[in-house]
């Protein structure tokens, strides 16, 4: 069975604020470390994201929250692709593609003009991803999370 077709990807509600946090966690926690800044966003998803322009989705797979995304407001034509995380137990089966994809279409349709986001160099899959996604190295400039080495942009046409 293919499982790309049974994944759904749903917007932001109150009821799954939690799953941002709990997902999101999950792999700081693995890799580095949950900074404080982490902590107010993913805490408060609704006042830090939405309530400021952004948007936040989640890949949803057999009724259980698996992954999620947010596009962070910057400015009125710049928006930072943060938060992606899928679940460790379910990963390889192109959640992120979806994820991604899903980004992208609604960036389009609201006439966004540029992706960022921060990474880390050591997450090869990650990086790998959004290269293929077009996103391209930039230079790292101010970053608010210590673990940012590396800074990617996406202009839509």
């Amino acid at each position: 069975m293919n499982t790309q077709n049974t994944v759904e990807i749903i917007p932001f509600s109150q009821d799954l604020k939690d799953h941002i946090k709990t997902l999101n966690i999950e792999w700081l926690q693995k890799y580095f470390r949950v900074e404080e800044k982490d902590e107010i966003v993913l805490s408060n998803p609704q006042e830090e994201i939405i309530d400021k322009g952004g948007l936040i989705f989640y890949a949803k797979y057999n009724d259980e929250i698996i992954g999620t995304v947010s596009l962070m407001k910057v400015d009125e034509n710049t928006f930072e692709l943060s938060k992606m995380a899928v679940s460790g137990k379910i990963q390889g089966l192109g959640i992120g593609n979806k994820l991604l994809t899903h980004c992208l279409v609604v960036a389009e349709e609201n006439n966004i003009n540029k992706l960022i986001l921060y990474s880390n160099r050591k997450l090869l899959p990650a990086i790998h991803l959004y290269e293929k996604f077009g996103f391209a190295e930039v230079p790292l400039g101010n970053v608010n999370y210590e673990r940012a080495d590396i800074k990617m942009q996406k202009n839509i046409p």
